[in-house]
């Protein structure tokens, strides 16, 4: 049996799914998750709790939530860039 693999540029790597939950509710809120992935575990009385469940059950609402979180990580990346480049400072 051989260990799995390293994955340095998988920004996936290493996240859990209760990590992922926690940082989406945190960004977006659990309305606009809802709006954005319609599921029922979303919309209707949310908890991290009742979604992890349903995520683990079922893979193609789990992709969707990976793909919201990395669409967070690329936007919080862009805002980072923008906030410490010279052309967004006030004296440049």
């Amino acid at each position: 049996m051989t260990a799995a693999p390293e994955q340095p540029h998988n920004p996936l790597h290493g996240v859990t799914l209760e990590r992922m939950l926690t940082e989406l509710v945190d960004h977006f809120g659990w309305e606009a998750m809802g709006q954005r992935i319609a599921i029922r575990c979303f919309t209707a009385d949310p908890s991290i709790g009742s979604s992890l469940k349903f995520l683990r059950k079922t893979p193609w609402a789990r992709e969707k939530v990976e793909g919201m979180y990395l669409y967070m990580l690329r936007e919080k990346a862009r805002q980072a860039r923008r906030g410490s480049s010279p052309k967004a400072s006030p004296e440049g």
